[in-house]
């Protein structure tokens, strides 16, 4: 019987086997291969490198649809949306260039597995959790970089050929778009790469525990193979070590307490200068409230301009941001996301082109969906610059009195 040309590794663990299958996530090669060992071999159940929200967005291509913006918006989760889509429109890119559906293999596997009646174990941590550990390892400094990470490996226009991805055989999405950090970080590296390896360990000795299942075969990126099989071969935890593990690696560190202080001191500060400046005079303390108004409103609603926000929403972006300011507990973002929304409410057809359209840079622009969540990034970072820029300008102004 003919191998796949990709790369198998098996292992046995008390009697049961583990066929793990490294492939590149954009590859008909890697198709192929599922495909041959699916239908020449004999198989219990079929893990996969999916989480249960990736998996979700695999097999019903219109949850997207379903979203709702201004959930989104309340409770706190536009970053990691937008991370999402970035990362989507990414391998959506590089998919287009060589003709192949982003995530083909684990797609087949998944349909495969369906036809033949077996059972699918998803083993990866969920993407959420993974870039909230990644952010939180690194300082705030390097934070920046991440963002911009994520943002350069969207606009990019660099060719990649199907030769290249097969030579590469990048461990998966999150990966390939990050990888120059992590490699030059060993702080990112270790939730991006290593704690997604000893993760999908846990999570399949906790299947086989749990389970019957005899021999399973296990699809996951190239780039985790031998981080996994290392662990699968020299580790041998007991199933409360195994469950400590997954509870462990799943858990989101609370970040530090002192940054969270800062925009209250930011605050505390302009508001001190708004008395200090109205003790003096009425005109100074007029003076410093307008250049407050001024130069924070106007930030932010310069950032909604330039996601080509609505006007009216603009107009809301510049008196929200002055207010909301001096509240940490609520962004100007989310409220001139809330107003394009709401001037522009999103199309069902913005929901369905929104995966195809966000691939070109301009696609954000065009699309509705894509543009609100645009005008909460912008007109938030114009927020926070106008911020402290006004508070400058205010310390400035009272030291010159």
């Amino acid at each position: 019987m003919n191998k796949p040309q990709e790369a198998t590794t098996e292992i046995a663990i008390g009697g049961k086997t583990l066929t793990l299958l490294g492939t590149a996530h954009v590859s008909r090669a890697s198709v192929e291969a599922v495909k041959q060992l699916l239908n020449n071999e004999t198989f219990d159940a079929v893990a996969v490198e999916l989480c249960p929200s990736r998996h979700r967005t695999m097999i019903d291509p219109d949850i997207i649809a379903k979203m709702n913006l201004f959930e989104v918006l309340r409770q706190g989760k536009t970053a990691v949306v937008i991370a999402n889509l970035a990362l989507g429109a990414y391998q959506q890119r590089i998919a287009d260039e060589i003709g192949i559906e982003p995530g083909a293999e684990m797609r087949t596997a998944i349909c495969l597995a369906g036809k033949k009646k077996l059972p699918v174990l998803l083993i990866d941590r969920d993407i959420a959790a993974t870039l909230k550990r990644a952010y939180r390892n690194i300082p705030w400094w390097q934070r920046m970089a991440l963002f911009a990470g994520l943002l350069a490996s969207l606009i990019s226009n660099e060719q990649v050929t199907e030769e290249e991805i097969e030579k590469l055989k990048e461990g998966d999405i999150l990966e390939s778009a990050l990888s120059q950090f992590a490699e030059q970080n060993e702080k990112l590296f270790k939730p991006l790469i290593e704690e997604r390896d000893e993760f999908m360990v846990a999570k399949l000795r906790s299947d086989l525990e749990d389970t019957d299942y005899q021999n399973i075969l296990v699809v996951v990126g190239a780039g985790h193979v031998n981080g996994m099989r290392q662990r699968l071969e020299q580790n041998h935890p007991s199933a409360a070590q195994v469950a400590s593990s997954i509870s462990e690696l799943n858990h989101v560190p609370a970040g530090s307490r002192w940054p969270k202080l800062i925009p209250w001191l930011v605050v505390a500060l302009i508001l001190v200068g708004f008395g200090v400046g109205f003790t003096r005079s009425t005109d100074l303390g007029l003076e410093l409230v307008i250049e407050w108004i001024v130069i924070n409103g106007g930030l932010s609603a310069f950032g909604a301009a330039l996601a080509t926000a609505h006007p009216l929403t603009v107009l809301v972006a510049f008196i929200a941001a002055p207010l909301t300011s001096l509240n940490p507990m609520i962004g100007a973002g989310i409220v001139a996301a809330g107003a394009e929304i709401y001037f522009r409410k999103p199309k069902v057809s913005d929901f369905a082109t929104l995966r195809s359209e966000i691939t070109k840079i301009k696609g954000w622009w065009q699309n509705r969906v894509a543009r609100s969540l645009l005008v909460f990034l912008f007109s938030t970072l114009g927020s926070a610059i106008g911020t402290y820029a006004a508070g400058f300008r205010i310390v400035e102004k009272l030291a010159l009195q």
